[in-house]
């Protein structure tokens, strides 16, 4: 069903501004009513289409920087299809993995900036910002939306290999020279990965895939020493005991891993990461947009049935307003930055 009704054919200004204010949220409502969001609402065509309640008026593409299979798809996908049923429009996940995300988030901006090309952004976005010499800005260049979910990083190792703890993987760092599995650069697990390396003062290479399964193929058949992913994206594997899990990356221990220890209490001091997910728009699309997306996100993310699949993916699902999630990007963007440059990483 579409958010609002659309108002009637020459009922004029007063029946259009009806339609506004019972279709968007209360705060819109009282703006639109000044004389100032009634001239902008009937002289910009994005405001008049949200204000007699005709977006979105086509299919949503969600621009995901990753291949399919991985956690910002899975969850993408699950939260797309219950926010397309309550738009009255599908929610089409568009995978554009590579280049740090470049190549997402240049699609993104070269679309029309009416709401109906968004793209999920994660904390490797915000460290990617410091890691980078990105042609873009992150902050300036896009409008957050809402945070969808939070979760923890686990190291997975080949089951029956050598390595069988993280003791071991940093022995093994000491006489030869390892391989990381992640996916592509500028994801949370590639520049986990980095981080981890600079931290642990590995001897070791960081090897790239486009997709989550190439990771998981890699792993088993021992190309990797040891790959870093959310539990989501190989729970079926880790569940199935295909694979052997040797630490998490979040500061505590997870519900849903309870015999899996943090990176901290298995033996490396000063590392922790916790990720999250979110979705934005380019800059500029209209705020009226913005606030519907983000209402309909919270309504979404308060479904009991997922946010018991989310956390069942091993992920805390928690909306926030645009506000607070520029807060939680600009507070890890300078917690990366800090960390990369005491680390000695340059920017690539």
């Amino acid at each position: 069903m579409p958010t609002s009704f659309p108002a009637p054919p020459n009922r004029g200004r007063r029946t259009l501004l009806k339609g506004v204010a019972t279709g968007v949220a209360t705060s819109v409502a009282t703006r639109v009513a000044t004389g100032a969001a009634i001239t902008a609402a009937l002289t910009t065509p994005f405001r008049a289409a949200v204000a007699q309640g005709t977006y979105p008026s086509q299919p949503i593409r969600v621009i995901v920087p990753f291949g399919p299979g991985g956690l910002a798809d899975i969850s993408m996908r699950l939260i797309g299809q219950k926010l397309g049923e309550r738009l009255g429009h599908p929610i089409i996940v568009d995978n554009r993995p590579g280049a740090g995300g470049v190549v997402a988030a240049t699609s993104t901006l070269g679309a029309p900036k009416d709401g109906h090309t968004l793209i999920l952004f994660t904390n490797g976005t915000a460290i990617g910002k410091s890691l980078f010499n990105l042609k873009y800005d992150p902050e300036k260049d896009f409008t957050p939306i809402s945070t969808l979910a939070y979760f923890d990083l686990i190291l997975l190792t080949k089951k029956d290999g050598p390595i069988t703890d993280l003791q071991a993987l940093l022995a093994a760092g000491k006489t030869r020279r390892l391989t990381l599995g992640t996916i592509n650069p500028g994801s949370t697990q590639n520049l986990s990965g980095e981080l981890f390396k600079s931290v642990a003062k590995l001897n070791a290479d960081l090897v790239p895939y486009k997709s989550t399964s190439e990771v998981l193929a890699a792993l088993m058949r021992g190309d990797v020493d040891v790959a870093f992913e959310s539990y989501a994206a190989l729970k079926g594997a880790v569940d199935a005991g295909q694979v052997s899990v040797i630490a998490a990356t979040g500061p505590t221990r997870s519900s849903w891993l309870p015999k899996v220890p943090t990176v901290r209490e298995a033996g490396l001091p000063g590392y922790e990461v916790t990720g999250w997910n979110a979705l934005y728009a380019p800059a500029g699309v209209p705020a009226a947009v913005v606030e519907t997306l983000n209402r309909h996100m919270r309504e979404v993310l308060a479904l009991p049935d997922v946010r018991q699949r989310l956390l069942d993916l091993g992920t805390d699902p928690k909306p926030s307003s645009p506000a607070e999630l520029a807060e939680v990007f600009c507070r890890d963007t300078q917690k990366w930055a800090a960390v990369i440059r005491q680390a000695g990483i340059k920017p690539q």
